[in-house]
């Protein structure tokens, strides 16, 4: 198991670091900033977590990026005046209410929905197999699934992702995830959103806490300019310079960052 510096006790060099830069916070949301539930819907964020990301983003530029539909993610934190990356930056609004869709994804909607039935339709039956729908995406959660139903699960998802090339499947923690297939992810929204909110000159630096393989993309992006930050328990190998345990020391770090930006 590899062992990543906590960044709670870091902060005093994550300190040093900042010193004379402006922060810029990219927040994955489920397993970061809210904890990971049985059922999405399920995964709220607590009034603490959504208040020290409020005073953040009266600090610094803040986004939240997410796998999650862009307008669920949205309404989950509801902060109006940080930025939202959904269905894993491919559906964005930034400060002001302007949508972007960087990624390229609308040409996608068709086939996506078309995938997406037939997904429902293969399924039924499968106790605890979850579709969630999102505008660009769409992901078959099985943490529900019994061992003994998974092979079939995973079967299904497989013969529809053969039959539909054109898009991508992703793996997540305890998810399938069908996306656009082209060459975007997180770390290409976190890129986009630096240059197109004017935050990739060399007095900014950047943050990024995740927690699952798909944000380790973003963890590449700004593991040479930035800090990557990666919550869990048990650490793999990861992008990401420093850890965080859980959700609860999440929250303890972002108090202890908006501490050290206020000086």
């Amino acid at each position: 198991m590899k062992m990543i510096p906590s960044a709670i006790a870091s902060l005093p060099a994550i300190a040093e670091r900042l010193a004379g830069k402006r922060p810029a916070l990219f927040l994955d949301y489920d397993g970061t900033l809210a904890p990971i539930a049985a059922r999405p819907q399920l995964a709220r964020l607590s009034p603490a977590m959504r208040g020290i990301v409020s005073r953040l983003g009266k600090l610094c530029p803040v986004a939240v990026v997410s796998g999650r539909g862009r307008e669920d993610v949205e309404r989950l934190v509801g902060i109006d005046s940080i930025s939202y990356a959904g269905s894993h930056g491919f559906d964005i609004r930034g400060p002001g209410g302007r949508e972007m869709n960087p990624g390229q994804g609308e040409a996608f909607v068709p086939r996506l929905r078309q995938a997406e039935a037939e997904i429902r339709a293969r399924l039924d039956g499968i106790e605890g197999a979850l579709v969630e729908a999102k505008k660009y995406a769409f992901a078959v959660h099985y943490r529900l699934v019994s061992e003994a139903d998974r092979p079939r699960l995973d079967a299904a998802v497989a013969e529809v992702a053969g039959r539909y090339g054109e898009l991508r499947k992703k793996g997540g923690k305890m998810v399938h995830e069908f996306l656009p297939g082209v060459d975007w992810d997180k770390g290409k929204a976190v890129n986009w959103l630096l240059t197109a909110l004017e935050l990739d000159g060399a007095d900014v630096l950047p943050f990024y806490l995740g927690d699952d393989l798909t944000d380790e993309d973003a963890f590449a992006v700004v593991r040479e300019t930035g800090i990557g930050i990666l919550v869990a328990e048990s650490p793999g190998e990861t992008k990401a310079r420093y850890g965080l345990r859980d959700v609860a020391e999440v929250g303890t770090f972002l108090e202890g960052l908006a501490g050290v930006i206020v000086g």
